[in-house]
């Protein structure tokens, strides 16, 4: 098991693999001699701190490495001729305990599972989805986040109209963090189940923002003082498009236009966190997934900050066929389970919708936009007008 206080030396002699892991965020060369003679003797706490990063957080980015290597095959995509077909996209900082936790199921060998990393992107889901003409072409179970996959009308949306799909825990209580006065993600019409969000947040560069305020909610961002200063996940499209379709609900296509003209950067969330010594370009707020302002350093001048009005959700959805209800029922609950929504919240900070699960964040308000928003509306055409007001911004 790695440790913090391991030489990178000793780290890559565990397995030379890892320092894929270091190139990835930043850590260039370590597969060059001469580069690990320099460095090889630092113990990784003290090389990560030269860089301003968390390395408890980057420990267990090491150790998920090696057990991904080390992991039973049935934990990876099966292709056997189970009687279940279970495909989707899983938060990458809890696939593999999601994984495990699965393959402890009474008759898993009976699922034929594709659970990719949410990394890998949806566009292959997305095509098998597009080709479906009926409901037997479809997989049993679908799991990931995101609004175009499940509302467009080309690809789940058609088979929700249809009633293909049904939320097995329709009748059962979530979350107060979840169903409350100001926000309720429990389905009216019995067809989503969904069981953890992944919340953006900000993460400000307090030394860039300089004399500037800090922001505090999601109309700030919209400033001309903040014009050429935010960075945005726009390659991660379920948490991007979340944001875009909520400020155009709350302020307007012109705001979705504006947010174009605030972008300083694109960024995978790992690049705005180290941003401040790995790049040039230094956004002084960055919007992300919470789970990654838990790498900034303590102390930096990084200061992540809970939007006052709500942290804009994605939801982390599961579709069900209504049809097969009875043999799709163990699994529908292990997906519901507190077990699956402790692995959720406390491991990979994506609060979970189970009634019994502390997601450990005290009256931290949540922005969702709503059913009856969902249900009258086109969202793939909205989700298509923002894009282009967004990219009319920026330009």
């Amino acid at each position: 098991m790695i440790t913090k206080n391991l030489t990178i030396k000793e780290i890559i002699e565990v397995d030379s693999s890892l320092i894929d892991v270091f190139n990835n965020y930043g850590f260039k060369g370590l597969d060059n001699p001469h580069v690990l003679k320099q460095i090889g003797e630092l113990t990784l706490v003290a090389l990560l701190k030269t860089r301003g990063k968390n390395a408890d957080v980057f420990v267990d980015l090491l150790n998920e490495t090696l057990e991904s290597k080390n992991i039973d095959v049935t934990l990876q995509d099966s292709n056997k001729n189970g009687s279940i077909k279970l495909v989707g996209l899983l938060p990458c900082p809890v696939r593999l305990p999601l994984l495990e936790a699965m393959n402890k199921l009474v008759g898993i060998d009976q699922v034929n599972h594709s659970l990719k990393a949410a990394s890998e992107g949806l566009d292959w889901l997305k095509e098998e989805v597009i080709q479906a003409k009926t409901e037997s072409d479809l997989a049993d179970i679908y799991i990931s986040a995101g609004f175009d996959l499940f509302f467009e009308d080309n690809l789940m949306k058609r088979f929700k109209d249809d009633k293909v799909f049904l939320d097995y825990n329709h009748e059962g209580d979530i979350n107060s963090d979840f169903e409350n006065d100001e926000i309720s993600l429990k389905d009216p019409n019995h067809d989503y189940s969904m069981f953890a969000v992944v919340p953006a947040v900000f993460l400000v560069n307090t030394k860039v923002l300089g004399e500037r305020p800090m922001p505090k909610t999601w109309g700030d961002l919209l400033d001309p003082m903040f014009k050429g200063s935010i960075s945005l996940p726009v390659s991660d499209f379920d948490l991007f498009n979340a944001i875009l379709i909520h400020l155009y609900k709350e302020f307007g296509i012109d705001a979705v236009e504006k947010l174009g003209g605030q972008l300083v950067a694109s960024m995978h969330p790992a690049q705005m966190v180290k941003s401040e010594t790995r790049s040039r370009i230094k956004p002084a707020i960055s919007i992300m997934p919470y789970f990654f302002t838990k790498m900034a350093l303590p102390g930096s001048v990084m200061k992540a900050v809970w939007p006052e009005d709500g942290a804009i959700v994605s939801p982390i959805f599961m579709l069900t066929k209504k049809s097969k209800k009875e043999t799709l029922k163990p699994l529908s609950e292990f997906f519901l389970s507190k077990e699956v929504g402790e692995i959720l919240s406390h491991k990979g900070l994506f609060p979970s919708t189970h009634k019994d699960v502390d997601n450990r964040l005290s009256n931290n308000k949540f922005k969702w936009i709503g059913w009856d928003y969902i249900d009258n509306h086109n969202i793939g055409a909205i989700l298509k007008e923002c894009m282009n007001a967004f990219e009319k911004g920026m330009k």
